[in-house]
């Protein structure tokens, strides 16, 4: 009998935990920031001002990461949340975009010129986005962020109430540029990583062609470029997090800054970025990334998610350059 007992309690064990592990490996659904930002509204009086859309589908994002379905997972360290790393790769994704804009809100879009005082709730919010995203130990990362959303809470009550005017958010060109060349630089190192599944012998272009240009040590003529086969899902789900809140985050943009974009002539460029984003979020139909070889029988996840973020990418670009230029 005992011996049936000892045989008996680790194999449910092991069930009920590859369960959880099935029922908890699920990314988030895409909601829409615009319907979110109305609600959102409602709920808490707030009037619909420049900002609005954009600081609540930031305040959303948050909100999925440390609520969706089993909850934060990067810094468990209990079964089954710890055997995970799908989502956890996804959280790294989605809270890379969510401090980028949070610094950008803090540095840019809150203040009319380099020379005028940083918003006080937006100053308080960004570092907190920035706490050690795996700390379990009290003060635990969830609690740092949500402190942060608390912050934002507050700065959008105060954009949002007109006997406040010193919150503010400052839809201009050079704001939106300055937050879409971050993004640039996030989804062209993204791009590389995902593509280097395959494996490349690259020329090493670190110096531009600038002949005056130097760099610290000395570095090869030829660089072989490889993400390794146990790293590739990794970078696979990272990208599919920060695709996720790009996407929201594009769509609230398109709200606040939608003067501008129409002005230079850019909505359409605008929405065919978010139209290419949106097409990393399909579901994989495949029980795992796949790392096929370049022209091989099996398909390579990466090599398609690098195509759809690279296009985005050169999208980025060319917009950039119309929003500067145009």
């Amino acid at each position: 009998m005992k011996r049936k007992i000892w045989i008996t309690v680790p194999v449910v064990l092991v069930v009920i935990c590859l369960g959880m592990m099935y029922w908890y490996n699920d990314e988030p659904d895409m909601f829409d920031p615009v319907e979110r930002a109305r609600l959102h509204s409602e709920v808490h009086g707030h009037a619909d001002v420049t900002g609005t859309t954009t600081t609540s589908a930031l305040l959303e994002v948050v909100n999925v990461m440390l609520n969706k379905r089993g909850g934060y997972m990067s810094n468990d360290i209990m079964p089954p949340w710890v055997f995970l790393d799908n989502v956890p790769n996804w959280e790294i994704g989605a809270l890379t975009q969510i401090r980028d804009l949070a610094r950008e809100m803090r540095n840019d879009f809150s203040r009319s010129q380099t020379q005028s005082t940083e918003d006080p709730d937006l100053s308080q919010a960004d570092p907190l986005f920035h706490y050690s995203s795996d700390r379990w130990i009290p003060p635990d990362t969830e609690g740092r962020y949500e402190k942060g959303m608390e912050f934002l809470e507050s700065y959008l009550t105060r954009l949002a109430d007109t006997e406040q005017p010193d919150a503010q958010f400052y839809a201009r060109a050079d704001n939106l540029v300055s937050w879409l060349g971050l993004v640039e630089k996030r989804l062209g190192s993204l791009s590389q990583r995902l593509s280097a599944s395959v494996g490349q012998e690259r020329l090493n272009t670190d110096l531009s062609g600038d002949t005056a240009a130097t760099q610290s040590t000395a570095a090869p003529g030829e660089v072989d470029v490889k993400t390794s086969w146990f790293k590739i899902d990794d970078v696979f789900y990272e990208a599919r997090g920060t695709t996720y809140a790009l996407v929201i985050f594009l769509r609230a943009m398109e709200v606040d800054f939608h003067e501008v974009l129409r002005k230079k002539n850019a909505l359409i460029s605008y929405r065919q970025i978010i139209r290419e984003l949106e097409s990393t979020q399909e579901a994989l139909h495949a029980p795992m990334v796949l790392n096929g070889d370049k022209f091989g029988a099996f398909a390579n996840h990466s090599l398609v998610m690098a195509n759809y973020i690279s296009r985005a990418n050169a999208a980025i670009m060319d917009l950039r350059f119309l929003l500067a230029q145009g």
